[in-house]
């Protein structure tokens, strides 16, 4: 591929958006290549993607403007769905993704970070959707995602006067977990994936499918798909090994990694 690169490392896999020279920008190659690397990934072997830019300068600067500046309304239509459907399967992937934000995370950029489940960030990094200065709406599920972590209120302050906001803010208002040196941005990002990866990856991937599924609708509904994903984890050798391993006194044994079973 062009833009992106694909590494595994044992349970856990990097997606690097490498498009430095453009700050890592998205353009349709780019968004094209994003929903190609998704195929590629072995679910039987990967517990946890971590997306990242190339570079120590962006993370994602946004979306292409050169791109973007000549469209028509059905143009601008299309390539809005084709970046919402990329982030929406990216949101919806069975396993656990985490960015890490390491420096600009603007436009499509913040909006990719927002698809992921967790965000972590480097002590340079600026998040903003800026779209309204350039005579557009965010496109890439901005305008909602921002609204469902930051709250309503928050998410229309940052879009309607498209401030930037540093590191730090990001982590007050919610939209970061976590900020560290840049330096220690991806090996902070592994380290977490690897703990992830570690984990029962069934039930890992029913905690993601309960949340996701559980925010759309009321608190009725959501227990009964908690109920549903709960129970389905009594089928699996993991939860059976899991607890037997727990209940178990002597524990000489080392503990063997869980089968995805």
């Amino acid at each position: 591929m062009e833009f992106v690169v694909y590494e595994q490392k044992g349970g856990y896999a990097i997606i690097t958006i490498s498009r430095e020279k453009a700050l890592n920008a998205l353009n349709s190659t780019v968004l094209e290549e994003l929903d190609k690397v998704l195929d590629e990934v072995d679910l039987d072997t990967v517990r946890c993607l971590i997306v990242t830019g190339a570079g120590q300068k962006s993370f994602v600067a946004g979306a292409d403007i050169g791109e973007m500046s000549s469209l028509t309304k059905a143009e601008g239509e299309a390539f809005g769905r084709k970046g919402n459907d990329v982030f929406r399967r990216l949101e919806n992937f069975p396993i656990p993704v985490i960015a890490a934000v390491n420096g600009f995370a603007l436009g499509g950029g913040c909006e990719l970070s927002m698809s992921c489940d967790i965000r972590i960030c480097s002590d340079n990094a600026v998040f903003g959707q800026p779209e309204v200065g350039l005579g557009i709406t965010p496109g890439f599920g901005g305008t909602q995602r921002l609204a469902r972590l930051v709250g309503a209120g928050m998410a229309k302050q940052m879009i309607y006067t498209a401030r930037n906001i540093k590191a730090e803010e990001a982590y007050r208002i919610g939209l970061v977990n976590a900020v560290y040196p840049q330096e220690e941005l991806l090996a902070a990002a592994e380290k977490m994936a690897a703990g992830i990866a570690k984990n029962a990856p069934i039930a890992v991937r029913n905690c993601k499918k309960a949340i996701n599924e559980g925010l759309d609708v009321d608190m009725d509904e959501a227990i009964v798909i908690e109920e549903k994903l709960f129970g389905d984890c009594f089928e699996t050798e993991d939860q059976k090994y899991g607890m037997a391993f727990f209940l178990d006194k002597n524990k000489e044994k080392v503990k063997e990694p869980f089968q995805n079973k």
